[in-house]
């Protein structure tokens, strides 16, 4: 059976056209601040910081394909001209100054327009502006302890079950609900503190382009603007024992009232947790 080569090259391009759309698709419907089946870019940026790092992405995806294109054109052009074939008699050209002098600034200022953005991108992360919010998330194994200070609120975030997930309205991704999640006010500037109380841990959220390690003894912080509101899920990021993979992070993001409402509830909670605490120390004595 013969196959055209105008049949052929609709069919290649049909393919191609179903290969993108299916990439693509897997983001383009995919949910905000979670992981999406057949996912292969970054989650949707939710943050100044994760807008950035996206940005960059895509600049060095673009920059490395044209380079790579361009490194198999000049080994295509060497093998079909310079053959003993296509070309008896070898040239014996030892030295082009301009080819020499082209290949040391061309990759001097491909270096350079790499590192600005990069240098600005580092910058941006590491400079954490003033505060509006801070938050300090202790990793235990196998559940996350969060604590903000400045309003005396203090719970502990530890993963669902099946059963318990299933009675949640919406229902959270498997593996990645938990019971108390950390809230936040939207375009706010939060500090993350981190520290573990046990091993090493890592708190991430890809949405936010956060990942830091808490580390037992030591301090960390970060920081994150959340631009859109909802719940952004993300995972201990350092493999820290057994049930590591069972330590999922959930930052549900508010309008300012509903955080202000949550808040009040929290320090309530918070007293009467205190009380109850203090009571059961004052009967052992």
């Amino acid at each position: 059976m013969k196959v055209s080569k105008g049949r052929f090259g609709r069919w290649s391009l049909g393919l191609a056209i179903a290969c993108c759309a299916a990439a693509v698709g897997g983001t383009a419907f995919a949910e905000m601040g979670q992981p999406a089946p057949w996912e292969v870019t970054l989650q949707q940026p939710a943050s100044p910081v994760m807008q950035n790092i996206v940005w960059f992405h895509g600049f060095m995806l673009w920059l490395i394909t044209l380079i790579t294109l361009f490194v198999l054109a000049l080994l295509v052009i060497v093998v079909v001209k310079f053959n003993a074939k296509a070309n008896p008699v070898p040239s014996k050209t030892t030295h082009n100054t301009l080819i020499e002098v082209a290949w040391t600034i061309v990759p001097v200022l491909i270096l350079v327009a790499v590192a600005v953005p990069s240098f600005r991108l580092l910058f941006l992360e590491l400079d954490i502006p003033k505060p509006d919010l801070t938050v300090k998330a202790t990793g235990n194994q196998w559940n996350w302890t969060y604590t903000y200070p400045d309003d005396k609120i203090e719970f502990t975030s530890i993963m669902l079950t099946d059963e318990e997930r299933a009675k949640m309205n919406p229902v959270p991704p498997r593996l990645l609900g938990v019971d108390n999640e950390m809230v936040v006010p939207v375009d706010k500037v939060v500090r993350i503190q981190t520290t573990a109380a046990d091993v090493i841990h890592s708190w991430a959220i890809p949405s936010f382009g956060v990942k830091i390690d808490a580390v037992p003894g030591r301090l960390n912080e970060a920081w994150f603007k959340a631009t859109k509101e909802g719940r952004f899920y993300g995972q201990c990021s350092e493999l820290c024992g057994r049930d590591h993979a069972f330590m999922p992070i959930v930052v549900r993001v508010v309008n300012e009232q509903e955080y202000e409402a949550w808040k009040k509830k929290q320090q309530v909670a918070s007293r009467m947790r205190d009380d109850s605490y203090a009571s059961a120390a004052s009967a052992t004595r």
